[in-house]
């Protein structure tokens, strides 16, 4: 049986993008996010409480985001999120420049003399 991949932190600047992406896909309350994250990351991400929720207020402040209350799977009111027209423009173009990012930094570690192997 093989082992999870060890957890790691989001590189600073991050969440903004993975939280955009996840609430991409319907409207979802902040557990649920985390959760997405945890699952599609194979356990590698775990977005603290403490990280989340912050961002889900600034993204919300940003009119990135907005929510309402509904009540949750277990009849509990949650706040639910969805992205914006606004949400799903900033998502694409931080997606193109993560891609171009993690492109560039692969043609670098792939050098030759670029150090260690």
């Amino acid at each position: 049986m093989s082992k999870s991949p060890a957890r790691m932190d989001l590189p600073q600047g991050t969440l903004d993008l993975v939280v955009l992406q996840v609430v991409a896909g319907g409207s979802i309350h902040g557990y649920g996010i985390a959760q997405r994250i945890k699952r599609a990351s194979r356990d590698a991400l775990q977005v603290p409480q403490g990280s989340l929720y912050p961002a889900l207020h600034r993204l919300e402040r940003q009119k990135l985001l907005v929510a309402e209350w509904k009540p949750s799977d277990t009849g509990r009111a949650a706040r639910f999120y969805r992205l914006t027209a606004s949400g799903r423009a900033r998502l694409q173009e931080r997606t193109a420049r993560w891609i171009r990012l993690a492109e560039a930094v692969g043609l670098i570690l792939q050098t030759a003399g670029g150090g260690a192997r």
